[in-house]
């Protein structure tokens, strides 16, 4: 079971309700220059170019800086992984595919990267109700429509098994 602020849960469940949930993801890779910080929020306003508007969440999450690292609006739609004990460990991330460029990213590299999501609300940003840390992504499917992202916890069998020997050469200071 998850643990939300009561606040949080007041907010959820009142009939009428000013307060939105948001989620904030950060995608890292070794490769990337920097993370790609992605919000389901469009409300505050964070450049105009010509005539368009580029909207996000300002947060300080994860380290972030809010005047120059904005996390920017997305349409997407987001499964958390369960944490029931018989379910699989997986969640998915669903974006518009709205740019060839998102698609050319995401096949540019061949191993994993990862992905950390919290859930805050609108009016709190820097403070999560829920976080998943250090998820990796396992797969995307790619239409013209929709790209679908896979992720997971790493899988606890494949934690190596026995963990660590108390020998001397690990454990120097015990055997004195």
């Amino acid at each position: 079971m998850r643990r939300v602020s009561l606040n949080a849960r007041q907010m959820i469940d009142a009939e009428m309700s000013e307060e939105l949930p948001v989620v904030l993801m950060e995608i890292t890779h070794p490769l990337l220059e920097a993370p790609i910080r992605l919000s389901s929020d469009n409300a505050d306003l964070i450049e105009v170019i010509d005539t368009a508007q580029i909207r996000g969440t300002r947060s300080t999450w994860r380290g972030a800086d809010p005047e120059s690292e904005p996390y920017l609006h997305i349409i997407a739609s987001v499964l958390l992984p369960s944490d029931l004990e018989d379910a699989p460990a997986a969640g998915t991330l669903v974006l518009d595919n709205l740019s060839p460029e998102m698609a050319k990213l995401l096949r540019s590299y061949t191993d994993l990267a990862t992905i950390s999501l919290a859930t805050v609300m609108a009016d709190m940003p820097n403070d999560p109700i829920e976080e998943n840390i250090g998820l990796q992504i396992t797969s995307s499917v790619i239409t013209a429509a929709e790209i679908t992202i896979t992720y997971t916890y790493e899988e606890r069998e494949n934690e190596p098994f026995p963990k660590g020997r108390m020998s001397r050469s690990f454990f120097p200071g015990l055997h004195r």
